[in-house]
């Protein structure tokens, strides 16, 4: 059997940023720093320019290109001047930098090679007096610090955890992936000690899991996993976990305590499907693929995804309950969107079976009667002592759902539906061969789903 130990000392080596990386990172901060500093001089406010996230507690991954510089501003601005001033030296230091938005505005930029946040937080003394969601940063810098000077090597096991959860599919807090984010891996580590005791935990977790770092608090917190931030005890740091990415990681855990490997921590990528493979599985799965595919909205992966999971979930209960036995659905999103349902039939009859209210039911069962008599229905008969009519099914395949007005009758995200009503195409079967170009790769990761 593999020596685990063995295994682990290589991957740390795999993963653990090169001198030459720390040093040009840290070259690109200073540059970063100083011109967000003297833009703040210049402004004549009082702040401090500052790194945060896992560069600065020195956690990070070898060939993360991310850098969180965070502008650290006076309570006393208004929230319209902070949001002022921290705009105003963001794009000092990257003119042509972009605006995005979380809680509040920040700009985004490149310095050599590196992706640049630079964020506006307020000053606060303690994590008591938080003034907007990012003010806790600092906070956890200041906590993972003082965890790390605890135990030798901390930074090693946190990045052997991040890579852990990376290679199962789930390391990343964005709403894409909802999962394990890199201040939950520190903590995990915090708690347990080292990588080997997260796996040997995980490997019998059963949720809801609930961590906490200081006195018990509330029990307000939900989710399959419960880390209440020991910077903001009214925060889960896993609240964005997923129960499907929490079950991954035990799954994954469970199976390298099985069978160590180095494939645990780099799972190859899968080829892109091709047009034969994938009319081969659709002729030996005998089910009917159907994808709806329209253009990407035009905005950040945070807002698509939760929108394409919405609509998806929706179409697939509308499709349930017209009598469509859906195998699995997924959507994906580059330059175009795409919706994939797959259902066990390809044609339904033209008559499905409508129950009504029990015959005891005297006002309700008499309505139901009375509205399908001379309805061109067969019926209305009694069936186990309830109405019942056999009527004409109003779809009797997916595509004639999807391609119908009704479609617009389901429930989807805002930016999703104003782009399927711009216009929007039905692919069926081998048709969905003409996504492959663009999409291989999911289409791949549909078929053998166990892959992250």
């Amino acid at each position: 059997m593999t020596d685990p130990g063995e295994v682990l000392e290589t991957v740390v080596g795999e993963v653990s940023p090169s001198d030459e990386e720390r040093r040009s990172l840290r070259e690109a901060y200073e540059s970063v720093r100083g011109r967000a500093q003297d833009a703040l001089d210049e402004a004549g406010v009082e702040g401090e320019v500052t790194l945060v996230g896992s560069a600065a507690r020195d956690t990070w991954l070898s060939g993360d290109r991310d850098i969180d510089v965070f502008v650290l501003l006076p309570p006393e601005l208004d929230r319209q001047e902070f949001e002022e001033v921290g705009l105003d030296v963001g794009r000092s230091v990257f003119p042509d930098g972009t605006v995005e938005y979380a809680e509040h505005p920040y700009v985004q930029g490149e310095e050599s090679g590196y992706d640049v946040d630079i964020v506006p937080c307020y000053d606060v003394d303690s994590a008591d007096e938080l003034r907007s969601a990012v003010d806790r940063t600092p906070f956890h810098n200041e906590y993972v610090r003082e965890a790390a000077e605890e135990r030798e090597g901390f930074g090693d096991e946190v990045r052997l955890v991040k890579a852990f959860a990376r290679g199962a599919g789930v390391y990343g807090s964005d709403l894409r992936t909802r999962g394990f984010s890199g201040y939950l891996c520190e903590l995990l580590v915090h708690r347990y000690g080292d990588f080997t005791s997260v796996v040997d935990a995980a490997a019998d977790w059963t949720p809801p899991v609930r961590i906490e770092f200081r006195e018990p608090t509330s029990d307000e917190l939900e989710g399959p996993m419960v880390v209440v931030d020991p910077v903001d005890p009214s925060r889960n740091v896993a609240s964005v976990v997923s129960q499907d990415s929490f079950a991954r990681f035990i799954d994954a855990t469970r199976r390298w305590l099985g069978s160590p490997d180095e494939s645990f921590f780099f799972p190859e990528e899968p080829e892109p499907m091709e047009a034969g493979e994938l009319r081969q599985r659709i002729d030996e799965r005998g089910t009917r693929l159907v994808a709806v595919v329209f253009d990407a909205p035009d905005v950040v992966d945070d807002q698509l995804y939760p929108q394409l999971r919405k609509t998806r979930r929706s179409l697939v209960g509308e499709l349930g309950r017209l009598g469509f036995d859906i195998v699995r659905a997924d959507g994906f999103a580059d330059g175009r969107a795409v919706i994939l349902v797959e259902a066990n039939v390809g044609v339904q009859s033209n008559v499905e079976k409508h129950f009504g209210p029990p015959v005891h039911l005297r006002e309700h069962g008499s309505a139901f009667a009375e509205r399908y008599d001379n309805a061109g229905v067969v019926g209305p008969y009694i069936q186990d002592g309830r109405y019942v009519v056999e009527r004409e099914r109003e779809h009797t395949t997916v595509e004639g759902f999807v391609r119908s007005d009704d479609l617009f009758e389901i429930s989807m995200g805002k930016h999703v539906e104003d782009e399927i009503r711009d216009g929007y195409e039905v692919l069926i079967g081998e048709d969905c061969t003409a996504l492959l170009e663009e999409f291989g790769v999911e289409f791949a990761r549909y078929f053998e789903p166990t892959r992250p």
